[in-house]
């Protein structure tokens, strides 16, 4: 695999700025010492961490997610919740690359993570942008059990690509929609390139369908990593690749495109694992089943705010936000 499944670079960074003393006061009282030395971590957790009591006492799982914030906000939700049902916890959040970390989950390198429904059917399953069902999890769930893998049941948020311009840029050029975009990129190819990361260009789902279906192709496409992009549109492109429910577009005063030819598909999170994962260990679906759907898309992102807005590591989010709702 081109890619090491240990812990994201972010981990080996100087750790941020922890929440004041008597929000971790709080948090020790809750969970106890073995929390705590959690919580100081970074990268793969010792099995013998885990409160060893609880549904899942003496089960052993392996979590991952992808790259961005948010799927390892969601990784770092998982862990926590199934930690707290007594799991011994191996986290492998980081994995860079949708491919990657499905194929992770498929060769038994990980039992579970966070997808997306509208990754599940083009990206997974092999269907295209067109003719998308109207229950779309529940075709990608019935599709995706004869390969084995569960679809549990999907948290309320979406989060799917969209394209955002600097505010004063779409003020001053009248852009609300794509096609409005389509039409100045058109008029005007020198100020219409695009920061993209890699993994929108070569998509289906992304760049090339997005172009096809607005009939028009930007000048340039600046590949950055995904993190880097939401502070250069402005300086090193016009338009930039963004998601949805990500905190950093208020941030840097960015206004989103309205999708109104309705190219992208729908994504709506679900935690995905192995059938025989499931089988073995059922009190998974039932432990996640509250938590996915108290993520509604106001709060997820609120939580990404938090990690990309504040500072503050997504393990220290997840155990608040869980801990805050009830729901460990």
């Amino acid at each position: 695999m081109p890619h090491s499944l240990s812990c994201p670079t972010a981990c080996n960074a100087p750790p941020y700025e922890r929440r004041n003393m008597k929000t971790k006061a709080t948090l020790l009282t809750a969970f106890g010492a073995g929390m705590a030395v959690l919580l100081s971590g970074c990268g793969v957790a010792d099995t013998d961490t885990a409160t060893g009591t609880g549904e899942l006492a003496g089960v052993e799982l392996a979590v991952g997610s992808k790259e961005f914030t948010e799927s390892i906000l969601l990784g770092q939700i998982a862990s926590v919740a199934l930690e707290n049902a007594g799991a011994s916890i191996d986290d492998r959040t980081g994995i860079s690359g949708s491919a990657t970390v499905r194929e992770a989950l498929v060769s038994d390198e990980i039992d579970l993570y966070w997808d997306y429904t509208g990754t599940g059917w083009v990206n997974i399953l092999g269907n295209s942008t067109e003719d998308v069902p109207d229950d779309l999890y529940a075709a990608v769930a019935e599709a995706d059990a004869a390969n084995g893998v569960a679809w549990l049941e999907p948290a309320p948020f979406e989060n799917t690509y969209r394209i955002a311009v600097p505010t004063a840029f779409a003020e001053d050029n009248d852009l609300v929609t794509m096609s409005d975009a389509a039409a100045y990129i058109e008029a005007n190819p020198a100020e219409s390139a695009v920061c993209a990361a890699a993994e929108f260009i070569n998509r289906d789902d992304g760049l090339p369908g997005l172009q096809g279906a607005y009939g028009f192709e930007f000048s340039e496409v600046v590949q950055l990593d995904l993190n880097l992009i939401y502070t250069q549109v402005g300086e090193s492109c016009n338009f930039g690749e963004v998601f949805s429910t990500d905190a950093r577009i208020v941030s840097n005063d960015l206004a989103v495109l309205s999708d109104d030819l309705g190219f992208f598909v729908q994504y709506q999170g679900a935690l995905t694992l192995r059938q025989e994962t499931l089988d073995e260990n059922p009190a998974i679906e039932s432990i996640m089943a509250p938590i996915s759907a108290a993520l509604t898309s106001e709060v997820i992102t609120e939580l990404n705010g938090q990690v990309d807005n504040d500072g503050e590591e997504p393990r220290d989010v997840a155990t608040e936000w869980l801990t805050a709702e009830g729901l460990i």
